[in-house]
């Protein structure tokens, strides 16, 4: 019975959240015993809704977790789900890698300056990006590869041949990464171009 009443709830929306909380108003001008009774039920079942979601979320990240480079339509297999579903569910995951605003960090800068804490590395993150119609999450372990081969100077012709291990397939795909990890400011300035190395593998093989 709980279940069909979540069901209901999550499907009605927010029109039925404006129609439940002018349902308490009027139940509170004459009984606010009962009103306060709706209220904690009401609270209570919208609590109950979120939990499958945030359980599956939590299984989806431990599950991509294990792959260097996982695709929607192979999770989607694996969790027997609509793609739909899982790209949906990437795509709300994704949306915690975008970079922190500038308040963020000015507040952060006064409190570790307040008191006096030493500025630790950013952890190391894994990344989802949308490619061809497709979500594809890459661990961070390849990320941390890719970066580095990226700030030695290397081009994504020459990354992607060193990365095969991590399963990674296209130049397109290397592009679609830097540009990612750019975006978000997660990726520094190279500490050698690609002109640079270029010139320095010539120099070497003479």
């Amino acid at each position: 019975m709980v279940n069909k009443i979540i069901i209901l709830l999550k499907t009605i929306g927010r029109k039925w959240f404006l129609f439940l909380v002018v349902a308490i108003l009027i139940t509170a001008l004459y009984n606010q015993i009962a009103a306060i009774v709706i209220t904690i039920i009401s609270i209570g079942l919208f609590v109950l809704s979120y939990i499958p979601g945030f359980y599956f979320k939590h299984r989806l990240v431990k599950f991509m977790k294990e792959y260097y480079r996982i695709e929607d339509t192979a999770i989607a297999k694996f969790f027997n789900k609509p793609i739909e579903k899982i790209q949906n569910k990437m795509y709300n995951i994704s949306q915690k890698q975008v970079k922190k605003g500038w308040l963020i960090i000015l507040l952060e800068k006064i409190q570790n300056k307040i008191f006096k804490k030493s500025q630790k590395p950013a952890k190391k993150e894994w990344l989802i990006i949308f490619l061809e119609k497709h979500y594809i999450f890459y661990h961070t372990l390849t990320i941390e590869k890719l970066k580095e081969l990226y700030n030695k100077g290397y081009g994504d012709k020459e990354i992607l041949e060193n990365l095969k291990e991590y399963e990674l397939k296209s130049r397109a795909e290397i592009k679609t990464i830097t540009d990612t990890l750019i975006k978000y400011e997660k990726l520094t300035e190279r500490d050698i171009s690609v002109k640079e190395h270029e010139e320095k593998k010539r120099f070497v093989s003479l």
